[in-house]
């Protein structure tokens, strides 16, 4: 059986994407980032509770403070991307589920009254919609370069706050000169699925 989606789109979204190193100085704007933002909300969530929050760091003064909580290799990369987004879980998300889930408002307080409960979910959900997010930047046309190498208290104390945990630094942008290291393995379909 074949994939329905274009082999085209197949490529753009996964076999051709890498993670870049390099990025062109070409701007991204706030309606490539809207637009993004518009097709990856639809990626489903449990409770549909929509944990990820998205800082977008464009100004100069904003790279600087981020740069320096950056691990040492991820350092130039971020330094010169023409956007760094911080993505983060919501702890508090369940505060905006009677809106997000209207037929069954209770969840908020049914299954999410406990922070610890929350924390859990929010992590494991914003993940699923930071990957989202990773495809929608593909999806746009650009390239993403996704980092989890940086002091995560430090990020959180400079952009975010308690109620926030930063999950990954993606640097958006064109790609540049040798943007991209060497393709790395992949398991085989029959290392990673087992039918029972």
């Amino acid at each position: 059986m074949s994939l329905v989606l274009d082999p085209a789109a197949q490529d753009l979204l996964f076999r051709e994407a890498r993670t870049a190193n390099t990025f062109t100085d070409e701007p991204v704007t706030d309606e490539q980032v809207q637009a993004i933002y518009d097709l990856v909300k639809f990626g489903p969530t449990a409770f549909n509770q929509s944990p990820l929050r998205v800082v977008l760091v464009r100004s100069a003064e904003g790279r600087e403070r981020l740069v320096q909580h950056m691990a040492e290799g991820n350092r130039p990369k971020t330094a010169t991307a023409p956007l760094v987004a911080i993505l983060a879980a919501d702890n508090e998300f369940h505060e905006e589920l009677p809106a997000l889930l209207p037929h069954f408002p209770q969840a908020k307080d049914m299954f999410f009254s406990e922070r610890p409960v929350r924390e859990s979910a929010a992590g494991l959900n914003a993940a699923l919609q930071a990957a989202y997010f990773i495809i929608g930047v593909r999806a746009a046309g650009l390239a993403a370069g996704p980092m989890t190498g940086y002091d995560a208290a430090g990020i959180q104390k400079e952009f975010l706050d308690d109620d926030h945990t930063p999950l990954m630094v993606v640097n958006i942008g064109k790609p540049g000169e040798d943007a991209w290291f060497p393709r790395s393995p992949r398991l085989s379909y029959d290392e990673v699925i087992t039918t029972v």
